[in-house]
C-alpha cells in the first residue's frame, strides 16, 4: 500500500470514534502529504511503505491492540508453533496485528536492520497496547534499539538461552527464554555410545545456530566430551558436513533454516543412506535426518507470552512478571535412521517416544 494510500484512507476515517490513530493526525498527515505531491511522483510515494504493512487497520476500543512481531516467516516450523500457541491464548482477549521479518531467508545484516525498522515504524503507526516477539533477531535488532524503556510494554519469547548479551529485563520488557533439553540429550548420547570423546554439531550458519552450539558445546564439556562445530550455508555443504560428521563418536544434528536450497525429501534420503552414528536434535523439524530427538515445543513458548501479555494487560506490573524458561519437551525416535545403528535402542526410550520413519 502507497503512503499516499494509507494517508487518504486515514484522512477519509477520522471522524470515526473507534479509530485508534487521532483524527487530527489523520487529517495532518494527509495534508502534508499534499502539499509534497508537486515535489514527489506517485511512484514514489508508492514505496514509501513496505508491502507487508497493514492497510489503514479500523480498532474498535472494546479490545487492546496486540502485535506480534515474529523474527521469522509464516511456513517456517518453529515460528508457526509460536504463532499458533500465541492465538490460541489471545483470540478473544484482544485485537491481534503480525509482521514478520523474515531473517531466515533475508539474513544479511542490512536487510534485518530494515526490517526491524519497518516493525518500528508499524509500532508508531498502530500504537499498539502491548507488543509481542519471537526470537533472537526480533530482541537484538528491534527491542534493544527501539522498544527498551519505552511506553509500550514488550513480551518475548524464543530467546536462546540468555538475554545478558541484550540487557533483558528492563522496566517495560519480560518474557520467556529458550532452552533446549541439552543434558538428557547428551545423556541419551553417551548411552548409545559410551566411551565418547569427541561429537560434532552440524546446522545452518545462522546466529541462533552459533547461540545452540555454544551452549551444547559447554554443556558436552560437562560429560567429558569435545564438540566440534560445521555450519554450512547451502544444502550440498550441509551434505559434506554430514557424512564428515559420521566420522566422530555422535552428531547433533542442529536446525536447516537458513539453508536457502534445503530440499526435505533429499536430506531424508541422504540420511538415511549416510547414517553410520547416533544422531540427535533439539528440533522437531529435524527429526527425518536425526536418529533421536529431544525437541523443545513451540507452542509452549506462544502459549506463555500470551499469557503474560494478558496478565499486563489486565493490570500486573512489569516488575512483578519474571523471567522464565521453557519446560516441555518431546522424545522422538526415528525408527528408519536407528535400524542403521549397531547400539540398540533402550526400551524404555522406544516406550515413550514418538516416532517418525516406519
Amino acid at each position: 500500500m502507497s503512503l499516499l494510500s494509507y494517508a487518504k484512507t486515514l484522512s477519509e476515517r477520522s471522524s470515526r470514534s473507534d479509530l485508534r490513530v487521532p483524527a487530527f493526525a489523520a487529517r495532518a498527515l494527509a495534508f502534508t502529504l499534499a502539499a509534497m505531491l508537486p515535489a514527489m511522483s506517485l511512484a514514489a510515494l508508492d514505496q514509501t511503505l513496505p508491502e507487508n504493512l497493514p492497510a489503514a487497520p479500523v480498532y474498535t476500543g472494546e479490545r487492546p491492540l496486540c502485535l506480534y512481531v515474529s523474527s521469522y516467516h509464516v511456513g517456517y516450523d518453529w515460528s508457526d508453533g509460536v504463532e499458533r500457541g500465541l492465538r490460541d491464548v489471545l483470540e478473544g482477549n484482544c485485537v491481534i496485528e503480525q509482521f514478520d521479518m523474515d531473517t531466515k531467508r533475508r539474513r544479511d545484516k542490512d536487510d534485518i536492520v530494515a526490517a526491524a525498522a519497518a516493525a518500528n515504524t508499524l509500532i508508531e503507526r498502530l500504537a499498539p497496547d502491548i507488543i509481542i516477539t519471537s526470537d533472537d533477531n526480533a530482541a537484538k535488532y528491534l527491542i534493544v534499539p527501539y522498544l527498551v524503556d519505552g511506553p509500550i510494554p514488550v513480551v518475548f519469547s524464543g530467546v536462546n538461552w540468555t538475554v545478558e548479551e541484550y540487557g533483558f529485563p528492563a522496566s517495560n520488557v519480560t518474557g520467556i527464554v529458550e532452552v533446549a533439553p541439552i543434558r538428557p540429550m547428551i545423556r541419551e548420547a553417551l548411552t548409545l555410545a559410551p566411551d565418547s570423546a569427541q561429537a560434532v554439531y552440524v546446522g545452518a550458519l545462522t546466529l541462533t545456530e552459533k547461540k545452540n552450539f555454544n551452549r551444547i558445546a559447554d554443556a558436552a564439556w560437562t560429560f567429558g566430551v569435545k564438540l566440534d562445530s560445521v555450519f554450512a550455508e547451502t544444502f550440498d555443504e550441509w551434505k559434506i558436513a554430514f557424512d564428515y560428521a559420521q566420522s566422530y563418536d555422535f552428531v547433533i544434528i542442529g536446525s536447516h533454516s537458513g539453508i536457502d536450497d534445503w530440499s526435505e525429501e533429499e536430506a531424508s534420503a541422504y540420511a538415511l543412506a549416510r547414517t553410520r552414528r547416533p544422531s540427535l536434535t533439539n528440533h522437531s523439524w529435524m527429526m527425518s535426518v536425526s536418529a533421536i530427538g529431544y525437541t523443545k515445543l513451540a507452542e509452549e513458548h506462544g502459549e506463555r507470552a500470551g499469557a503474560t501479555a494478558l496478565a499486563i494487560l489486565k493490570g500486573t506490573a512489569m516488575r512483578d512478571i519474571p523471567l522464565v524458561t521453557n519446560s516441555k519437551w518431546d522424545t522422538w525416535i526415528n525408527v528408519a535412521l536407528t535400524s542403521r545403528l549397531d547400539t540398540p535402542i533402550p526400551e524404555r526410550l522406544t516406550r515413550r517416544a514418538k516416532e517418525v520413519g516406519r
